[in-house]
Parts: C-alpha cells; sequence; structure tokens
C-alpha cells in the first residue's frame, strides 16, 4: 500500500491495485474532461435540461412472475402457487399478497409483464443483458447503464457519479462477467463499490474513509494534488496504468476528504424508526443509502438484493437446497422487499426526488410455470415482470401482458435492450450515441433499431 507520508518512492510486485494505491477506494468516480464532456453537449449526445438520476435494483435469483405481480388466480392450483392477489392504490392492478405495502404505492410504477429473452435460461446472461441492454458475446463486455452515464456526465461535486451497493454479485452458476463494471469504456468508469454491510451495526466504508495517518499531513485541499503523491510515486507515474489514471488524482483526494462525500455513507444520522421502515437487513439498509446518495450528489446507484444464489434465501426458488423455497417469497423475502422498495419510494417521493429519481426494479429472468416436483420454478426466460417508474416514468399502469399461464407474452413483449434504451432515454442521454469501444471503435449504446418504451413516457 503506498503510505503518503512515506519519503521513498513505492514500487509494486503485483501490478496496478486500486484499493492500495490511494488506500481511498474506487477512482471510477471519474467522467469525461470539460472539452470532451463539452463536445459530448454539441453533438447531442447529451440533454443538458435534463438531469434525472436513477436507482436499479438487481433482484438477483430472478422473482417469479406468478407469484409476484402477474398473478394467475383462476390457473390450475400447480400454476397459480400458493399466493393470492390483493388490490393496489390503482383500480385494475392487482398484485401478490406478499407486497402490501407495495400495493399502496401502484400509482409510482408500472409493471411490465411482457418481459422476455431469447439467450441461455442462466443467471449471468440475464445479468448482462438486463443491465447493459446486450449480451457479451466475442469477447466483448458492454457497459452497465450507469457507467456509461458516468462517462458521458462525469461526477456531481464531490461523489462519483455511480455507486454500488452492497457489493458486486458473486457465485450464480456460471463463469461469465455479470455485467456490473464499465466494460470497454475502462476501469476508470467502473461504479464506486461499497463492499460493506451497511446493516452491520459497526458499518463503514473501509475503502472510502481516509486512513488515520493523512491527517497528519495536513495536506491543503486548495493545493494541486499532483504536488502531494509527486514524492511518493515517482515511479508509479512513469507506467502506463499511472498515466491512464492521472488525471483521477485530484478527484480521488476530493472523495476521501470531502465531509459532505463521507457525510453521505453515514446511517447513524438517520432516525432509529426510518431504519427500521425500510427494514433492519442488508437489502432495506441499501435502499436507505441509496436515498442519501441520491442526496448526495450521486447519479445512479445500483443495488444487488443478493450477492450469489447459493446457500442463501433468494429469489431462486428451486424448491430444494441449495436454493429457496418457494415459502421465502412470504417469509422473508417477499416482506424484505416490500419494506425496501415501498420506503425508498415513499422517501424519494415525500423529499420532492421522485420526479427526478427513476427507480428500476427487476431479475434476470421469470420462473417456470409449473411448479416443479420440489415445490418450487425453475429458470423461464421466456416470460416475467419488471417494475419501473420515478423521473419521467409513468406510473399507475400495466404495460404488456403474459397469457393465461403466465408462459409467453401474450401483448407487448419487451426485451432487456428496450428496457436499457428506456432508461437511456429518461437519463437524457441519445440512442445515437457511439462510445469508444476497442481500438477506439465506436460501439453504438444500443443496437440499431432499439427503441424506448413508449408507453413510459407521457
Amino acid at each position: 500500500m503506498i503510505r503518503f507520508d512515506a519519503d521513498r518512492p513505492v514500487e509494486f510486485c503485483d501490478g496496478l491495485r486500486r484499493r492500495d494505491f490511494l488506500h481511498a477506494g474506487s477512482l471510477s468516480m471519474l467522467g469525461l474532461g470539460l472539452p470532451q464532456l463539452a463536445g459530448l453537449k454539441a453533438q447531442g449526445a447529451v440533454d443538458t435540461s435534463t438531469d434525472v438520476n436513477c436507482i436499479m435494483l438487481m433482484l438477483v435469483g430472478g422473482p417469479s412472475q406468478l407469484d409476484t405481480w402477474d398473478m394467475k388466480p383462476n390457473a390450475p392450483i400447480e400454476i397459480r402457487g400458493p399466493y393470492k392477489p390483493i388490490k393496489t392504490n390503482v383500480a385494475g392492478i392487482e398484485i401478490s399478497e406478499n407486497f402490501p405495502r407495495m400495493a399502496k404505492h401502484a400509482d409510482k410504477y408500472s409493471i411490465l409483464r411482457g418481459m422476455y429473452h431469447t439467450a441461455a435460461a442462466v443467471h449471468d446472461t440475464g445479468h448482462q443483458m438486463m443491465q447493459t441492454g446486450r449480451l457479451f458475446q466475442g469477447g466483448v463486455e458492454h457497459p452497465h447503464v450507469g457507467c456509461v452515464l458516468g462517462k458521458l456526465r462525469g461526477p456531481k461535486g464531490d461523489v462519483p457519479p455511480h455507486v454500488l451497493l452492497p457489493r458486486p454479485i458473486g457465485a450464480t452458476g456460471g463463469n461469465m462477467p455479470h455485467g456490473q463494471s464499465a466494460g470497454y469504456l475502462g476501469k476508470t468508469h467502473d461504479p464506486f463499490v461499497l463492499n460493506a454491510d451497511p446493516s452491520d451495526p459497526n458499518f463503514r466504508v473501509p475503502d472510502m474513509l481516509p486512513p488515520d495517518y493523512l491527517s497528519a499531513l495536513r495536506v491543503d485541499r486548495r493545493k494541486d494534488w499532483r504536488a502531494v503523491v509527486d514524492r511518493t510515486v515517482s515511479k508509479f507515474e512513469t507506467s502506463q496504468d499511472a498515466r491512464l489514471l492521472d488525471s483521477s488524482f485530484h478527484q480521488a483526494y476530493t472523495l476521501m476528504s470531502s465531509e459532505k462525500a463521507r457525510a453521505a455513507f453515514e446511517l447513524h444520522r438517520e432516525a432509529e424508526a426510518t431504519r427500521e421502515k425500510y427494514g433492519l437487513n442488508r437489502f432495506g439498509q441499501s435502499c436507505l443509502l441509496a436515498r442519501r446518495m441520491i442526496e448526495a450528489g450521486v447519479r445512479f446507484v445500483t443495488i444487488n438484493m443478493f450477492e450469489t444464489v447459493f446457500d442463501e434465501i433468494t429469489w431462486d426458488i428451486h424448491g430444494s437446497r441449495p436454493f429457496s423455497p418457494i415459502s421465502c417469497y412470504r417469509d422473508l423475502v417477499g416482506p424484505m422487499f416490500d419494506m425496501g422498495y415501498s420506503s425508498l419510494l415513499e422517501d424519494l417521493g415525500e423529499r420532492g426526488l421522485l420526479k427526478k429519481t427513476m427507480v428500476v426494479a427487476f431479475g434476470e429472468f421469470g420462473r417456470t410455470p409449473k411448479v416443479n416436483p420440489a415445490g418450487g420454478r425453475d429458470h423461464w426466460p421466456q416470460c416475467w415482470s419488471i417494475l419501473m417508474g420515478g423521473g419521467p416514468l409513468k406510473g399507475g399502469q400495466i404495460v404488456g401482458a403474459s397469457d393465461e399461464i403466465g408462459a409467453a407474452p401474450k401483448d407487448r413483449p419487451t426485451t432487456p435492450a428496450e428496457v436499457a434504451a428506456t432508461i437511456y432515454r429518461g437519463l437524457g442521454i441519445s440512442l445515437e450515441t457511439e462510445l469508444p469501444g476497442a481500438q477506439g471503435r465506436p460501439i453504438p449504446i444500443v443496437d440499431r433499431g432499439v427503441e424506448p418504451i413508449r408507453e413510459m413516457f407521457a
């Protein structure tokens, strides 16, 4: 690790490690330089009149459409499952009884019931497609939507443009990327990753808070950051990685030395009643932290509800170990989502933030219409439901429909690419925008011909 109070240069024997380099977390808050950003604005890639944020809830495991937001109460028992529908505050919209608080906020979100994709029915492919709009092929890793936003708009104040909570997606049965990095945009545009459990009583952000010895330096923040590190990283600066990160030094120091930035992560500032309303669990407290991030100026927050599908109760209800039983939707997963998601919508609305913050919640696929012999449901990318609302997105509606057993879209089929296009449009990013791929080859942010979901906009 580099010590800023050391007198001699430091040599790296194992390559660049961002955490060791600044002992302050990710350097990915960097966006474009001012000339580059001005150029994109001039080209119409960024709508400067729009300043919309986004919170993406990644429901790792794949929620069952039939037991959440597209119930089939008149289907045979082996199709409809154990749960009953309840009415919401919008006439004609019903959801599962496992989400009573969510039912009171149906005017704030839309349910898209015709989601589908045709790739392999494995978690990794769904994660890629839902968070980037594309399936990774030919060695090309496409960037997460939040990373694209960070590159095009850059940071707002002292905080990074894209934060991922609480940790990246881990093992889900495949050996492929999950679509949560900046991909071909480069690591400087990766999200700032919390890597800590905000529900832990001793929660702190290990990769952001400055080390104790930093205060001894008494560095004047108005001084050039480059002058501070010159003494300790002269050898490192000659490397290609250092040249790549040169412009990020000041942003990294600003993040770890900014009282406002650090305060955004301090959940103890919230009233205990507020924390309890969200749920005293990893997902609930991540939702609360996401609201604080948006208030602090973070443009995009990604929340992974779970890190893995193995030996943990999740949406992945195959019915037998190491996966989850269908009863967990009633006993744990459903109430956990109901509290966190509903409280997030409530708080954003009460604070005037929902009008400029999209909140999207989705899994990587749905579940088989027929309950399996273990009493659960298996992977089913042919049809599932997602939630979208906030910002410019309309709420209080159903978009699309599935057939009588929830097996396939019957009306308005919707793809992950269209979801990505909808988020981009909501963020004020032109779908004609091209990003620099490998060897400088331009890559459009969505495939040619992909359009946003028109029903989501007034």
